[in-house]
């Protein structure tokens, strides 16, 4: 029996090998060379290892052109990059990766030859995402050499690299290979084996949620993607995503899932497997959920799914004045938005001091923009003077719009309902922000169900530019071309929906936030290497953690229950660890601890 792996067997990983010249395997060789290791790039195909080797020339020129390289540099790394077309050109190497396609029996073929090739003290790297590292490594000669190390595309750009260890492997390997991942500059996250690992393990199972709410004609692809770009901060949205990664590889990552976890959450949505089958899939091929200009290229044009330009067959009603039901941060915050885009407004409270209050902290923030040159004194001073505090309802009876922001209770919104039924004028649209509740059960309280919508803005209002909104199956095509109308005129983006829990962001977020929990829960990666996975892989601009803590844990299970409720899916559950946060009072930043522990203000 071979000797284990000790840290004194292992040589410095100088000569490395890169197996499978794809994109993904020519970017990791442009990494590796640039950093000043010795480069063997192995491709069967020597068309792929031409085109390998003309990519790190292109790709080294720009950096020249762009002064992040010298001429001597440039020659020195092209010097490190040699190509090949036999797997035994990797025999002096200290490290192999390989990223040949997504197969079991590809992978496998290519480390069993390796283990007659190279030193017994050679590291073998899988690069894959979606397959069992324990699995490839349990078929080597030497299986405590095998570890998964997964770069993400394109890899010079991308920070993150989950080094990935099985039962088998040996503490040296990833000592070593974690090594190298930090003299790369990269940002090396220690994660066991199963499929997706973190990153693409959570951002997989959001993708697959998205495909299938597409394919259930809930909403458009344009406002799927709008509403997680503009609601969650995401520099491209899950359908866009989907056609950038592939879908065929995207169907493959959640099939290896939904063999490990049988969770629905990860059962590829069919529209996936219809598109793959039918060769569409996605930007390489010219079209898939989108249609683009060329097959490879980023550039959208219309099709038959693209909506239409112009507004529409009907006209909104006309709106001048709006009231606004609230006194907390987000009503004031609406109330903001509108006075600032000229709307005369009324805020109403349970009393005029709490409307009172939310005017002067309207005012707050009207000064910070003045501060901040995003506004002048007099446009500021011309905004506050819309708004008009008020204790009572009645002050709505001649507005346009009557908007609610009070607590999220279904009980509480339907008596404030029943009141706007009461005193506000006929023909005036009558809309609800909540963001969990349906906005029928609103309606119903009211004569008027036709006249019934949501407007679902997102925290701060003046910030946040989008606003979903929720039709139900009595809203009147009029209400909801106001609503759009309305939109416009403040500068928001208004995604449309139907009434269901979660809406569009909700739905998509909050399932993917308690997959992260129960990662944490199960003990498969740190809180810090999940949040930086995510930042790094997946360009989140916070990680799920980070995130839980600010919108606070006891708001996210209580979303999380009534998604639960609705969908009845098991997958939807929520993680008893955050139930138990919960229970413990631990709520994230407002009370100083949820899942990290906060400085007292």
């Amino acid at each position: 029996m071979a000797a284990p792996l000790s840290d004194t067997s292992l040589s410095p990983l100088k000569t490395i090998a890169v197996v499978g010249l794809g994109t993904m395997g020519t970017g990791i060789a442009e990494v590796l060379a640039r950093a000043g290791r010795e480069v063997v790039g192995i491709d069967i195909d020597e068309a792929a290892a031409t085109k390998a080797a003309a990519a790190l020339d292109a790709a080294t020129a720009r950096a020249v052109d762009r002064g992040r390289l010298t001429e001597q540099e440039r020659d020195d790394t092209l010097a490190r990059f040699r190509t090949f077309t036999d797997l035994r050109a990797a025999a002096d190497a200290d490290l192999v990766i390989e990223v040949v396609p997504e197969s079991y029996d590809i992978k496998q073929q290519v480390l069993r030859a390796l283990d007659g090739i190279v030193r017994p003290d050679t590291v073998l790297a899988t690069g894959t995402n979606a397959l069992s590292v324990t699995r490839l490594a349990a078929d080597s000669a030497r299986p405590e050499r095998v570890l998964g190390l997964h770069f993400f595309n394109p890899a010079p750009a991308m920070k993150l690299v989950e080094v990935v260890s099985s039962v088998l492997t040996a503490p040296a390997a990833v000592t070593a290979v974690t090594n190298l991942a930090l003299d790369l500059g990269k940002e090396p996250v220690a994660v066991g084996d199963r499929p997706g690992f973190v990153a693409d393990g959570l951002l997989f199972g959001y993708l697959n949620q998205a495909a299938a709410m597409y394919e259930a004609k809930y909403a458009s692809r344009e406002d799927i993607d709008a509403a997680m770009r503009l609601g969650c901060g995401l520099p491209m949205g899950p359908l866009a995503l989907l056609d950038l990664i592939g879908i065929d590889t995207a169907r493959t990552v959640l099939e290896a899932m939904y063999a490990a976890s049988h969770d629905r959450l990860h059962a590829p949505a069919p529209i996936l497997k219809q598109l793959s089958e039918a060769g569409l899939t996605g930007r390489k091929s010219g079209r898939g959920f989108y249609t683009y200009e060329a097959p490879g290229s980023p550039v959208v044009v219309r099709d038959a799914a693209t909506p239409p330009e112009d507004a529409g067959p009907v006209s909104g009603r006309p709106v001048r004045s709006v009231g606004v039901a609230g006194s907390g941060t987000m009503a004031s915050g609406i109330a903001e938005v509108f006075a600032k885009a000229g709307y005369e407004v009324v805020i109403a409270a349970r009393t005029e001091e709490k409307a009172r209050g939310a005017k002067a902290r309207i005012g707050k923030s009207l000064a910070r923009s003045v501060d901040k040159g995003r506004m002048t004194t007099e446009a500021a001073a011309q905004a506050l003077d819309r708004i008009r505090p008020t204790g009572s309802y009645d002050d709505f009876a001649d507005v346009d719009l009557a908007l609610e922001a009070v607590a999220e209770d279904l009980e509480v919104k339907q008596q404030l309902f029943a009141t706007f039924d009461k005193v506000c004028k006929p023909g005036a649209v009558l809309a609800t922000t909540t963001s969990s509740l349906p906005v029928v059960a609103c309606a119903r309280a009211t004569m008027r169900p036709q006249d019934v919508i949501g407007m679902h803005f997102f925290n701060p209002a003046p910030a946040m530019k989008l606003v979903e909104v929720v039709r139900t199956v009595l809203t009147g095509d009029d209400v909801h071309a106001t609503v759009r109308e309305v939109c416009a005129s403040v500068r928001k983006h208004p995604v449309d929906c139907g009434d269901r829990a979660g809406f569009i962001v909700n739905a998509l977020l909050f399932p993917y936030l308690n997959n992260a929990v129960k990662m944490v829960q199960e003990h498969y990666a740190s809180l810090d290497d999940i949040d930086a996975a995510m930042k790094l892989g997946g360009g989140y601009p916070m990680g799920p953690f980070e995130l839980l803590d600010v919108v606070g844990l006891d708001v996210s299970l209580a979303i999380e229950k009534v998604l639960h409720r609705e969908f009845r899916d098991p997958g939807l559950a929520p993680a008893p660890l955050l139930e138990h946060l919960v229970a413990a009072g631990c709520l994230g930043r407002k009370t100083g601890r949820g899942f990290r522990e906060y400085a007292k203000r």
